[in-house]
């Protein structure tokens, strides 16, 4: 028997350079990720906020609820009201906060004329936030 040296292979040295598929891949998903999530950012509702020192975050936004009915009457806050007397309380409510909302609830049946017109009554008094409340449509009903 022979006792000889055993001779060893020489491996493959290690290898020295970064491999950059991984990175290439997670750097595909990120951007497919942010290709996803562009559109979502860019349709936000950009809102015109009023800026206060004693401005609180849990503090309601001021807002006045007007409603005609299917008659033409004006309600102011559940009662009713002339027009005169309507410019009058708009006028006080637009002394005490400018940025007051007028949250307008008409009915389907009133003239547009009759809606334009308490509109104008509300602008003069210096309320120029106006919001139109409707309601959903029902459940299976096409229009």
């Amino acid at each position: 028997m022979a006792f000889g040296r055993l001779e060893r292979t020489q491996g493959t040295p290690p290898m020295s350079d970064i491999n950059m598929t991984p990175l290439v891949d997670v750097m595909l998903v990120l951007v497919v990720i942010f290709i996803l999530t562009a559109p979502l950012l860019a349709s936000s509702i950009r809102l015109d906020l009023p800026q206060s020192d004693a401005a609180q975050p849990g503090q309601p936004p001021a807002f006045v609820t007007l409603v005609v009915d299917p008659s033409g009457q004006a309600h102011l806050d559940e009662q009713p009201v002339s027009m005169a007397q309507l410019a009058q309380a708009l006028a006080q409510r637009a002394a005490r906060n400018p940025d007051t909302e007028v949250q307008l609830r008409a009915d389907a049946a009133v003239p547009y004329g009759k809606v334009v017109e308490v509109m104008g009554v509300a602008q003069k008094a210096g309320l120029n936030r106006i919001g139109f409340v409707a309601e959903p449509p029902a459940a299976g009903v096409a229009r």
